[in-house]
């Protein structure tokens, strides 16, 4: 379990200077915990986020005590992409949690050797467990479609023991769609003589328009 070390953080004092000394503003809440604002040390926080994303279980060691949270939200920069402020929710062992998992594709469709386009429909599953049991990843392998309109539904996925999905077993993960045929355009021919007759019945036009302005 990925574990992440905090201070006590002073609300008095500017976020700006927290980020500066390269630390993160945070708070932790949840499971009859009073909220409190907290800092960790940016770098071994970026790779939690990373490792562990919002759906995996870590160790949140404070100095009134370590708790099982997870990372509940994420403000980023929009520029530098770092995070600038985190949430951390605490959970209680004996509770079920709602988490969004994450799906990771592997494989290749053989499908796809028949002109098939392999569309990746969902890329995380609303799952309920006990801390204990969430998974951090689902893995579909795109190997099973083998031919065009095969397709993967959340029924095809081994969630393990504990597990349950919030999501219809009939929804549609992945599947192989026939190509998209592009319709041809017909250009209809031009008519040169057609144009000509305009070209000169304008400038027989321009003429007479010059011929009364004479006048």
């Amino acid at each position: 379990m990925i574990t992440l070390e905090a201070e006590i953080r002073d609300v008095k004092v500017n976020p700006k200077h927290v980020r500066k000394a390269g630390k993160v503003p945070a708070v932790y809440y949840g499971s009859g915990k009073e909220s409190t604002a907290i800092s960790v040390a940016r770098p071994p926080l970026e790779k939690a986020i990373l490792e562990a994303g919002e759906s995996t279980i870590i160790s949140l060691k404070t100095p009134t005590g370590s708790f099982d949270a997870l990372i509940h939200d994420v403000d980023h920069n929009p520029v530098t992409g770092e995070a600038i402020h985190v949430d951390f929710y605490i959970v209680a062992k004996d509770r079920k949690l709602e988490v969004d998992v994450p799906i990771e594709y592997t494989g290749t469709a053989p499908a796809e050797k028949d002109g098939g386009v392999v569309m990746k429909i969902m890329h995380e599953l609303r799952i309920e467990a006990l801390p204990s049991v969430l998974p951090s990843h689902f893995i579909v392998d795109l190997s099973s479609l083998a031919k065009i309109n095969d397709q993967i539904t959340v029924g095809d996925l081994k969630l393990g023991a504990g597990v349950e999905t919030k999501v219809a077993l009939t929804e549609v993960i992945a599947l192989a769609a026939a190509p998209t045929k592009e319709e041809e355009v017909v250009v209809a021919p031009v008519d040169i003589s057609a144009i000509e007759v305009e070209k000169k019945g304008k400038k027989e036009e321009e003429g007479e328009g010059a011929e009364e302005a004479a006048k």
